[in-house]
C-alpha cells in the first residue's frame, strides 16, 4: 500500500451477476480513494498480485452467479480456492476488506468472517457461520436503521458520528445462522457485530420489519478480530447523497449519507 500522498486504490470485483460497482466507486471516490473496477475473472486470472499495490478490496452487492446453490456460495468457492490466503494476507499486512449483502455473504462462506481461532500468518479459517433465507420468505428492498457497537474494533464505522444512521437493505438471504450456540455469544462480548438493526428507539431489535431478516440480537454485520475486514447486509454505499433519503425535502433536513465517512475512516486507519 502506497501512502505517499497518491490516493489509496481500492479493487472494486465486478461481474458474474454483480451489480452495484457504480455507487460503490462513487463512494469510494468520495472518500478520497481511487476506485479500480476489475472483473473476477480477470482478478483471479492476475492472482495475488492483483492486491500489491491495494488498500482496500470492496466485494459488491448483487447476485453473483445467480445467487444459484445460495446466494455468494459460488463466489466465494471460487475465491477461497484461488485468493483465499492471499486475501487474509493482505489484511495480515495492514489491507482492509469489506463486503456489502452479497458481499458480506460471500465474506462468511469463505471464512473471512468471523475468523475464530486464526492468528496473523494463518491460512484462510473454515466456515463458521452462514447467512439463510429471511425469517418472512421472500426479497425485501426497504430503509432500515443501523446501531453502531462502540467497544468494536471495526475501523470503518469509526466513521459515523452518530450512534444510529440509516441506509437501504434489499436481499432475500440476510440471517445470520452460527456453526455452534457459543459463536453468537462471543461475537458479542468481543464486539465483533459493529451494526444491528434497531427500532424507532434506535435499540437493537428482532422485529420485524425494522429487522428484516430476523437475524438474533439484530445482528446485521460481522468483522474478524482486527477491525479490517467488516461484512454487514445493509448497503451504506447507498446512501451517498442526502437526495437518496426517501425524507430528503423534510425541512428539518435528511440525515447525513454514511457512505462516504464509513469508507474516509477505514482508509484513513489504514494511513496510519
Amino acid at each position: 500500500m502506497a501512502h505517499d500522498g497518491k490516493r489509496p486504490k481500492v479493487l472494486v470485483p465486478t461481474g458474474y451477476g454483480l451489480n452495484c460497482e457504480a455507487e460503490t466507486m462513487f463512494a469510494v471516490s468520495s472518500a478520497g480513494g481511487e476506485p479500480v473496477p476489475m472483473h473476477i475473472a480477470d482478478m483471479v486470472a492476475a492472482g495475488p498480485a492483483v492486491l500489491a499495490d491495494k488498500a482496500m478490496v470492496i466485494f459488491i452487492g448483487g447476485f453473483s452467479f445467480g445467487d444459484h446453490i445460495a446466494s455468494g456460495r459460488a463466489l466465494a468457492h471460487l475465491l477461497r480456492a484461488r485468493l483465499g490466503d492471499a486475501l487474509v494476507r493482505f489484511v495480515d499486512d495492514g489491507g482492509a476488506i469489506l463486503g456489502i449483502c452479497n458481499g458480506f455473504q460471500v465474506l462468511v462462506k469463505m471464512g473471512l468472517l468471523p475468523a475464530f481461532g486464526r492468528r496473523p500468518g494463518d491460512p484462510v479459517a473454515p466456515q463458521q457461520v452462514s447467512l439463510t433465507a429471511n425469517d418472512r420468505l421472500g426479497y425485501r428492498d426497504a430503509w432500515v436503521r443501523l446501531r453502531i457497537d462502540r467497544r468494536s474494533p471495526c475501523i470503518f464505522t469509526r466513521g459515523i458520528d452518530r450512534d444510529v444512521f440509516e441506509c437501504p437493505a434489499r436481499h432475500g438471504e440476510g440471517k445470520l445462522v452460527f456453526g455452534d450456540e457459543a459463536t453468537l455469544p462471543r461475537l458479542a462480548e468481543a464486539g465483533r457485530i459493529p451494526v444491528r438493526y434497531a427500532g424507532e428507539d434506535g435499540e437493537p431489535t428482532t422485529r420485524w420489519p425494522d429487522n428484516p431478516n430476523g437475524s438474533p440480537e439484530g445482528a446485521a454485520g460481522l468483522c474478524d478480530a482486527s477491525g479490517r475486514i467488516f461484512g454487514l447486509m445493509p448497503h451504506p454505499e447507498a446512501f451517498a447523497y442526502r437526495e437518496n433519503h426517501p425524507d430528503w425535502m423534510d425541512p428539518a433536513g435528511p440525515p447525513a449519507p454514511p457512505a462516504a465517512p464509513l469508507l474516509r475512516a477505514g482508509l484513513t486507519a489504514l494511513a496510519r
